[in-house]
């Protein structure tokens, strides 16, 4: 029998997910490094110690899913956190500039084949894995679902014209996280009379190939969150969006 909480990680081979997956295990928890390639997911859980493992996940494959969650339960039988890491902001636009995304992504202009793909990852693929991952993580005695938000979805936010950044908001990324928090929310509802706890961190503007590196804040600060919201207490909120500074606003 496998005596420790079992965490997964989606997109966890780069990035933020993979600085959650180490600060997970370093919690103690036996990562389990969601990667759609399974090579590099097999190197990037070398990286995070002897207890995390690779597992092939594609958010968007259904198949990929569903096998997913076979594997983890005939290993384990349960999953105590689900972190919904795995996102993108654009398709195939290596070396942009956050004023070419911002030209490109307006709403009169956006491609809507590009968020038609940017909502098929940062939307439908979180409805799809929380929903294959729900019955291993009802046997959990409290589990928790994590999904990596931003701040940019932030209605409230961007509805200020002094935001910084505002012009990025359009219908792909920012539109993608919007509808993430109230997916969030939705899961919160439905799982509110049970143990389990539905949250949305925000990272903040992190230094990631999302963004071509364009962020300010480092992989370890944009870990904080999600982890913090994956490690909550029985006394901990659900159905929330936060950042390391408190609640952000819907």
């Amino acid at each position: 029998m496998h005596d420790k909480p079992v965490a997964l990680v989606t997109g966890a081979n780069k990035g933020i997910g993979l600085q959650i997956a180490k600060d997970l295990a370093a919690h103690g928890l036996t990562v389990l490094v969601g990667s759609r390639d399974l090579e590099r997911g097999k190197t990037a859980a070398a990286s995070v110690g002897p207890d995390a493992r690779a597992i092939q996940l594609d958010v968007t494959n259904q198949a990929s899913i569903a096998a997913a969650a076979e594997r983890i339960r005939n290993e384990f039988g349960y999953l105590d956190v689900l972190v919904n890491n795995a996102g993108i902001s654009h398709v195939d636009k290596p070396g942009w500039t956050l004023e070419e995304a911002a030209r490109s992504g307006r709403a009169s202009v956006a491609s809507l084949a590009e968020v038609h793909a940017v909502f098929e990852t940062n939307v439908f693929g979180v409805i799809a894995v929380t929903q294959a991952m729900l019955p291993l993580l009802r046997q959990a005695p409290a589990a928790r679902i994590v999904n990596v938000s931003s701040g940019a979805g932030s209605l409230t936010l961007n509805a200020d014209p002094n935001r910084p950044h505002r012009e990025l908001f359009g219908p792909g990324y920012g539109a993608s996280k919007t509808a993430l928090n109230a997916v969030t929310l939705a899961f919160a509802i439905e799982l509110e009379s049970t143990p389990i706890k539905v949250n949305a961190a925000c990272p903040g503007f992190t230094a990631t190939d999302l963004n071509n590196f364009q962020g300010t804040r480092t992989v370890q600060q944009a870990a904080r969150e999600p982890v913090r919201l994956a490690l909550l207490g029985p006394d901990g909120p659900t159905g929330t969006l936060s950042d390391e500074n408190g609640p952000v606003p819907w």
